[in-house]
C-alpha cells in the first residue's frame, strides 16, 4: 500500500500552525507559530489581532512545514484542517487557505474537529493505540469525557455545564495576579505551595455524575481572596494556586477513573493543552496503575494546539473517503 501523505492546517486561536504527516502517525514536520507573546499583554486571546496574525504568518508556516518534510505541494494526498470549535475569525483564515490549496492543487480537502485532534495526538506515539477507548479530554474551552468508539465516532458520557478546565485555570491565574497563560503560571506557582492549604470544593452536577463542574471551584477561590483582604490577611498565592489546581485534578480524575471501572476500560486516554500539566499527568497515572488501566498521555508539544493531530485525525477520514467540498466553513461552535 502506498504512503498517504497529509497536509494539516490549525488556526483555532492564537497559534498559526501546519504539519506533514505519513501514513496519519509518521510526523514529517510540525510547525507552530505561537502568538503568545503577543496577547499576554491584553490578559487574553484578542480575536482580532488573532486573526489578523494568522493571515500575516500562514502561507510563510505551510512553506516551512513542506520544506521540513522534503515535499512539495503535489507530493500530498489530502488537505486538513481545523474547521472548528475555535474563534470564527482564526478559523475562517484556516478553512479559506486549506479551500484555495485544495482547489488549486486539485487534492481533497478534509474538515477535522479540533477536539477529535486532540485525542488524535496520542496516535502519534503510541502505535499500538487503536479505538475503542475512553478519553478525558482537557482543555481552555472544552472538558469531556468520552469512549472513541472508532475513527472518528465518539459517545460523550460527561462534559462542562459551565467552565471548562482550562477556562477555570485562566480565571483563577487573572483573579492571583499570574496573568495569562493560566495553566503554566498555576502549575508553577502551585510547585511552591501546599495542595492541602485550603480546602475548595470539588464540583458535582446533580443527577448527572460524569460531567463537569468548574465554576463553583473558581468562585470559591474569588470569595476566599475578597475574605483574606477584608481581614486584613496576607494571602498565599502558590498555596491558592496548589489548592485549586488538587481541586481541578481530583475531579478529573476521580470521574475518569470511575467511568473506566464502571465500563470494564482498560484503557484511558488522556488528552488537550490541560493534560501537559505535569500534576495531573502524575495524579491519572498513579490512579491508573491502582486500577489496572494503562494510561496513555502525548508529549507536551501535541498537548497543546498543533496541526499534527490534526493532519492525524484527517488521514483517518481520508482513508475512510470522506471528503468535504469546497463550500466548507468554519463552525465556531462545533460539538465532539
Amino acid at each position: 500500500m502506498a504512503d498517504h501523505l497529509t497536509l494539516a492546517i490549525e488556526s483555532s486561536c492564537d497559534e498559526t500552525a501546519a504539519a506533514v504527516l505519513k501514513n496519519g502517525r509518521t510526523v514529517l514536520s510540525n510547525v507552530i507559530d505561537s502568538q503568545i507573546d503577543i496577547h499576554t499583554k491584553y490578559g487574553g486571546v484578542v480575536p482580532e489581532i488573532a486573526s489578523r496574525n494568522h493571515i500575516a504568518n500562514i502561507d510563510r508556516v505551510i512553506r516551512k512545514a513542506l520544506s521540513d518534510a522534503s515535499v512539495t505541494l503535489q507530493d500530498i494526498d489530502g488537505i486538513g484542517v481545523t474547521k472548528g470549535p475555535g474563534l470564527v475569525g482564526a478559523l475562517l483564515v484556516g478553512v479559506a487557505e486549506a479551500k484555495a490549496l485544495a482547489f488549486a492543487a486539485k487534492k481533497p480537502l478534509i474538515g477535522v474537529n479540533h477536539i477529535e485532534g486532540h485525542v488524535c495526538a496520542n496516535f502519534i506515539e503510541h502505535p499500538e493505540l487503536e479505538p475503542p477507548f475512553l478519553c478525558l479530554i482537557v482543555s481552555g474551552g472544552h472538558t469531556h469525557l468520552a469512549m472513541m468508539r472508532d475513527y472518528g465516532s465518539f459517545d460523550i458520557l460527561g462534559r462542562t455545564v459551565d467552565d471548562a478546565a482550562g477556562e477555570a485555570f485562566d480565571k483563577v491565574a487573572r483573579a492571583i495576579g499570574l496573568g495569562y497563560p493560566g495553566g503554566p503560571k498555576i502549575e508553577k506557582a502551585a510547585k511552591e505551595g501546599r495542595p492541602d492549604a485550603i480546602r475548595f470544593p470539588r464540583g458535582k452536577v446533580d443527577d448527572s455524575r460524569w460531567d463537569f463542574s468548574f465554576s463553583g471551584m473558581k468562585s470559591a477561590v474569588l470569595n476566599y481572596l475578597n475574605h483574606e483582604e477584608m481581614m486584613g490577611n496576607p494571602v498565599s498565592v502558590p498555596d491558592v494556586a496548589a489548592s485549586f489546581q488538587q481541586a481541578v485534578i481530583d475531579v478529573l480524575t476521580e470521574h475518569a477513573v470511575d467511568a473506566a471501572v464502571e465500563l470494564g476500560q482498560k484503557r484511558l486516554v488522556l488528552a488537550g493543552g490541560v493534560a501537559a500539566n505535569k500534576t495531573l499527568r502524575t495524579a491519572l497515572e498513579s490512579a491508573c496503575e491502582k486500577k489496572g488501566i494503562r494510561l496513555y498521555v502525548p508529549s507536551p508539544i501535541y498537548c497543546t494546539d498543533n496541526a499534527a493531530m490534526i493532519g492525524t485525525a484527517a488521514y483517518y477520514h481520508l482513508i475512510k473517503g470522506e471528503r468535504d467540498g469546497l463550500e466548507l466553513n468554519a463552525e465556531p461552535g462545533l460539538r465532539l
